[in-house]
Parts: C-alpha cells; structure tokens; sequence
C-alpha cells in the first residue's frame, strides 16, 4: 500500500481503529496460543495445524501492518465544514433511478470504507465520481454493464 492520504468518515476512522486494537489485543493471543498447541503435537514439517496458524499469522500481520499504514494517512473528513448544497465524501444523497422510479439512498465514502451491502459507495466508484459536486435537481448518468442507469440527485445531507 502506498502512503497516498486515505480519506475517511469519523465513523469509518473508528471501525479501523476497533479493527486494529481487536487484532493487537484478542487475536494476536489467540494465534499465539494456537500455535503454542500445535507446536506440541510435534514434527512441524508435516503439521498441518502449525501451518495453518502460520498462514493465519502472517495473513494478519499483514492487514495489522495496512491498518497502521491507513491511519497514519489518514484524512478524515469534517462533517460541520460540509456543504449541504453539493455532494462530497462523507455525503448521504438520496437518489431516484429514473427507469425502475425507485429511490436509493448512498453514503459516499472513501475507498477503505466502501461496503455496498451497507449503501456505502466510494467517490472513486463509477456512481461516486458521477456524484461528487452534484447539487440537487441534478441527472446522473452512470455506465454499467447493462447500459447507462440515469439517476436524479433528490437530497443531500450530513447523516
């Protein structure tokens, strides 16, 4: 990972931290006394649990070591300095898909917060970029697999 700025959501800085105080404390004890048990079953080249708890391990100190790399380029992003008259990261729009006429509501988050199964979506997504300093009253269009999606901007607001 590079040491690009890595905007985030107060709410999303707390998930990583949470995330990395969980694998530092709870998790780190846990593989340690897992791999205290396997060492004693013996012949290491041929347990399969000692390496298993190896790859375990190194999978993560791995994310450990990304987590800390993200907070320290961290951006967070000030929801009192947000301008409600147009979409930026930290935003809640709420969306009208103009084919289906069904409303969508999406938070509009950095890269590292994304999860699409909770409405959050990346500015750096193809529906994100379309919304980033949209006001309301506005028309998206967005490029996806099956042809353009055409949405209407009908709210924008901090939470």
């Amino acid at each position: 990972m590079s040491n690009e700025e890595v905007i985030l959501t107060k709410e999303g800085l707390e998930k990583i931290e949470d995330e990395l105080r969980e694998l530092k404390t709870v998790k780190r004890k846990e593989l340690a006394e897992r791999l205290k048990v396997a060492i004693s079953y013996g012949d290491l080249k041929e347990n399969s649990e000692y390496h298993s708890a190896k790859d375990d391990q190194a999978f993560m100190e791995t994310r450990i070591l990304t987590l800390e790399r993200m907070l320290k380029t961290a951006k967070v992003v000030d929801m009192k300095d947000m301008n409600l008259n147009e979409v930026s990261v930290g935003s809640v729009v709420l969306l009208n898909d103009i084919e289906f006429a069904e409303q969508i509501e999406y938070r509009i988050v950095g890269p590292a917060e994304a999860d699409a199964a909770d409405n959050k979506i990346s500015y750096e997504s193809p529906l994100g970029k379309e919304l980033i300093g949209k006001k309301v009253g506005d028309k998206i269009n967005v490029n996806a697999p099956m042809g353009i999606i055409q949405y209407e901007l009908l709210e924008i607001r901090a939470n």
